[in-house]
């Protein structure tokens, strides 16, 4: 997805420009490089179902000209000769009523066009949907990563009245220069430099007027549509991405969970000083505004990259290894819209990390499971990488688990054999691997997509700094240390506390359980002479030894259930050998 960028560095704003904020230029005024957002209220759900609905079918038919003229340039109509002619009447006669510009076009450009045409909401979706590597063919999702970035913006007079508007203060009170031009406008947000009163350089996001009530109409449209492609390209899992779309959009929109984000990733990160988060101004933000800290740094490629010295470039990678494996491995909270144009190289050196609104999220034992893959894969143990690739997996009508894992080991195997790491990229080892899932119809978490990204920023960026980096052996040494920080005894101990509510509410009530499982046995056992128990008191202790084992390794299961109910039936056995 495209991020909202930051400004990289530039000239220190001259004393005229620190002067109160001057008279905002007319409405009507046009800034260089954008085009001027229109004020005209967001359509109403019915107008907006008819022009969705419009170039959806619109698309279907362009899809089908597309279709039968390159059917007809690789000659596949001699076998489906009558197919093929009808397919090819129908391009012909649907034709003069599509636009022109459009239906010339393969039809990944058609389908980037549309979205364009339809406006932020499905750039955004477009955006997302350039991610699924793992479903949508490699023609689609390379066309849909050239959407627009440069989208129209809001006049600054304008601007500057959503700001006030917003926090419900006097941009006087608040900025002594606000930069008239924009440093960029993406699908959501519009950015602008700004100094604070006290003299801080900050970047001001606002969220574009009409942007909520524009995606909550949309999101009702596309879960129609969703529900609709489903029935007739189940494969594609299209209700499943367009409610992962509508979920991580909506929280965008919120820029209080941005600053949220950027406060999670500070403490996170409060023990590694060269990882640099911007910091947020809440005085000045609410839930449409956003004031954070402007980083004075340059984007890696940048001409500053060449002046870097060699220990320089080794200190920037190995901490960008640290803090993309720590995101993902040990907090399970991570950017999940890293690309380099939201990274910063900044002085001494450290490594800065902006537009922080899309983050993903691991549970625990998800988590945990994406650790062992990621281990096993840096450390060559194909078999085992493939066993919890697997596990990570939701399997779908007719899939394969056992077919999967036999050809992801045949892959991982391949790249362990491979003599260069200049040809080894370990996130299009992974992103290959979990796109033969969908081949044996098993499909992966969001977030299992949203890593793989965060992974080929890190190889290119690392790429860029040190060509020829062995991404593999970099991550070797963070990646051991977290794994070994899981079988530590404090670690240990404090995933038994974390349990300790659990284990009291089964204690608590073992003793009722167990009174009224034995009152049970003993209705059974008049009914019949024969001993149901005989023969498994040692069979019960070892599961009950089994759980005490898993309570000390610190399991995070429901295994306080396990635990009642191995003592009722220890209870019971014991009670009726004594009979």
């Amino acid at each position: 997805m495209r991020a909202e960028p930051q400004a990289t560095e530039v000239a220190a704003p001259s004393t005229a420009a620190l002067a109160p904020v001057p008279a905002p230029p007319p409405s009507s005024a046009a800034i260089p490089g954008f085009e001027m957002l229109s004020d005209a209220p967001p359509q109403g759900l019915v107008r907006r179902f008819i022009t969705t609905q419009r170039h959806l079918i619109a698309l279907f038919l362009g899809g089908l000209v597309a279709h039968a003229r390159q059917g007809q340039a690789l000659g596949q109509g001699r076998r489906f000769r009558l197919l093929f002619s009808l397919e090819r009447l129908l391009a012909w006669l649907v034709r003069p009523f599509l636009d022109k510009s459009i239906v010339g076009r393969p039809f990944p450009v058609q389908l980037r066009r549309r979205l364009e045409i339809l406006g932020p909401t499905y750039i955004k979706l477009g955006q997302v949907l350039a991610l699924r590597q793992d479903i949508l063919p490699e023609s689609i999702t390379d066309e849909l990563k050239n959407l627009l970035d440069r989208l129209p913006v809001v006049p600054f007079e304008r601007y500057l009245g959503l700001i006030e508007k917003d926090v419900k203060r006097p941009i006087a009170e608040m900025y002594s220069w606000v930069d008239p031009i924009p440093t960029g406008s993406a699908s959501i947000a519009q950015i602008h430099r700004a100094t604070t009163c006290e003299g801080d350089s900050v970047i001001i996001k606002v969220v574009k007027p009409g942007i909520r009530e524009t995606l909550n109409r949309d999101a009702v449209l596309l879960r129609l549509l969703g529900a609709i492609l489903q029935t007739l390209i189940p494969r594609y899992r299209p209700k499943q991405m367009i409610r992962e779309f509508v979920e991580y959009t909506r929280r965008e929109v919120d820029l209080r969970r941005e600053a949220d984000n950027a406060e999670t990733f500070t403490a996170n990160f409060h023990d590694l000083p060269g990882v640099v988060f911007p910091r947020i101004y809440r005085q000045y933000s609410s839930s449409g505004v956003l004031c954070m800290e402007f980083l004075k740094g340059f984007k890696p490629g940048s001409p500053e990259t060449l002046a870097l010295s060699d220990e320089d470039r080794d200190r920037l990678v190995d901490l960008g290894a640290a803090s993309i494996i720590r995101m993902l491995f040990q907090d399970g909270f991570f950017h999940a819209d890293l690309h380099p144009g939201n990274l910063l190289i900044l002085p001494g050196p450290r490594l800065g990390f902006i537009d922080l609104g899309m983050v993903g999220r691991f549970d625990s034992d998800l988590r945990r499971t994406f650790l062992y893959y990621y281990y096993t894969l840096v450390m060559g143990d194909a078999e085992g990488a493939a066993r919890y690739l697997g596990a990570i997996a939701q399997p779908g009508p007719g899939a394969d688990p056992a077919g999967f894992r036999r050809e992801v080991t045949e892959v991982l195997l391949r790249w362990n054999r491979s003599s260069s790491f200049r040809e080894f990229s370990l996130a299009q080892l992974i992103m290959r691997s979990v796109n033969l899932g969908a081949q044996h119809n098993l499909f992966f978490p969001v977030e299992m997509v949203l890593m793989v990204k965060a992974l080929v920023t890190f190889e290119g960026v690392g790429q860029i700094l040190k060509p020829g980096l062995d991404v593999a052996a970099v991550s070797q040494a963070h990646a051991n240390a977290i794994f070994r920080n899981q079988f530590t005894p404090q670690h240990l101990f404090k995933e038994v506390l974390r349990a300790g509510p659990e284990v009291l509410e089964a204690l608590a009530k073992a003793p009722s359980l167990i009174t009224e499982g034995l009152r049970l046995l003993e209705q059974a056992t008049r009914r019949s002479t024969e001993n149901p128990l005989a023969g498994i008191r040692g069979t019960l202790f070892g599961g009950f030894c089994m759980v005490a084992g898993a309570v000390l390794a610190g399991a995070r299961g429901p295994w306080p259930v396990w635990a009642v109910l191995f003592a009722v039936g220890i209870g019971a056995a014991l009670h009726r050998d004594r009979r």
